[in-house]
Parts: structure tokens; C-alpha cells; sequence
């Protein structure tokens, strides 16, 4: 049976030195932790909170992540999908996601504020109603990806076709339209 640990505060921990027990972590507090490339299979996080943490590598097999705000954090080449899907639901500011993939997956209303998503896959994911706040969207990927409802106003060097994903009441902004015409070969002057 895996322990459960709750409303405690972790800081400035090392697991790839220390470890991480296998447990089930609720209202925890992780602050300038490096997790980087563990194997989080099968860990539960319910109502966490990551700040300035490197999780960079890590391999989320079943991993649990349910209402978790990730902050200042560092979570290149992630794969979400890895995740166990119940609950799955998160959030992101001014957070480093490149080359991180969230194929295949039901995260309506996820928030991205400010974050880095270079070479980010969302393909057949449903990113309905998802905030884009001032992000880098540099070689993201969008393939059959409903984003419907989306907000893409402030963000940039994104390459959004029209015709393969759902757009139906999505928000751009005038300044970032050329990011929906890519593919059309047009010069917008």
C-alpha cells in the first residue's frame, strides 16, 4: 500500500539524490526541487503546487496529476499522455515545455501564462477553451486539435491550420492572424 503524505512543504530537495517515496501527495508544496528524470509511475499529486522545480525528463507512466499549478518550473520533453487520465488537470506559469507532448488528451480550460511551448505536440488533443497567455508556440504542433473556445490572442509564432483543427470561436488577435495562413503561402504586407 503506498503511503500518503499531505499539506507538506518540500524545498529545495534533490530526489535524483534523495528519492522520492511512492505515494499519494495532497495540498503538498514542492519549491526548488529537481525531480529531473525520474520515473514517476504511478505517483498521485492532488491539489500540489510545483515551483522553480526542474522536471525536465521525467517519465509520467500512470502518474497522477490532478489540480496541480506549475510555476517557474522546467518540464522539457514531457510526455502528459503518459498520465493517468482521470482528473487530469493542470496549470502553467512561466514555465518551460519544449519538445513536451500532450497528444490524445482532454485538457479543456488548461492555462498556459507565459510559458515556453517550442516543438510542443498537441495533436487529437481537446484543448476547447485553453488560455494561450503570452506564449512562444515556435514549431507547436496542431493536428486534428480542437480548440474551439481557445485564446491565442497574445500568443506568437504559432502555425495553426485551419482545415485540419477545430476553430470555431477561438481568439487571435489582428497582430498574430499570419499564424493561421502559413500554409496558404501568402504574404501579408
Amino acid at each position: 500500500m503506498d503511503s500518503f503524505i499531505e499539506e507538506k512543504i518540500f524545498e529545495k530537495i534533490d530526489f535524483t539524490i534523495a528519492g522520492l517515496e511512492k505515494a499519494s501527495y495532497e495540498y503538498c508544496k514542492f519549491i526548488n526541487c529537481n525531480f529531473e528524470g525520474l520515473n514517476l509511475f504511478d505517483y498521485k499529486f492532488l491539489d500540489c503546487s510545483f515551483k522553480d522545480c526542474n522536471l525536465s525528463m521525467v517519465k509520467l507512466p500512470q502518474t497522477a496529476f490532478r489540480n496541480i499549478y506549475f510555476d517557474a518550473c522546467k518540464l522539457l520533453g514531457l510526455k502528459f499522455e503518459d498520465c493517468n487520465t482521470f482528473g487530469l488537470a493542470f496549470s502553467f506559469t512561466d514555465c518551460n515545455l519544449n519538445h513536451s507532448s500532450f497528444y490524445n488528451l482532454k485538457i479543456k480550460g488548461t492555462k498556459f501564462m507565459n510559458c515556453s511551448l517550442q516543438e510542443v505536440d498537441f495533436s487529437d488533443a481537446d484543448l476547447s477553451s485553453a488560455y494561450f497567455t503570452n506564449c512562444n508556440l515556435l514549431k507547436a504542433t496542431f493536428s486534428n486539435t480542437n480548440l474551439e473556445k481557445a485564446n491565442f490572442s497574445s500568443a506568437y509564432n504559432f502555425n495553426i491550420n485551419p482545415e485540419i483543427n477545430k476553430l470555431k470561436k477561438a481568439k487571435f488577435s489582428a497582430n498574430n492572424l499570419s499564424g493561421l495562413l502559413q500554409q496558404y503561402q501568402i504574404e501579408i504586407v
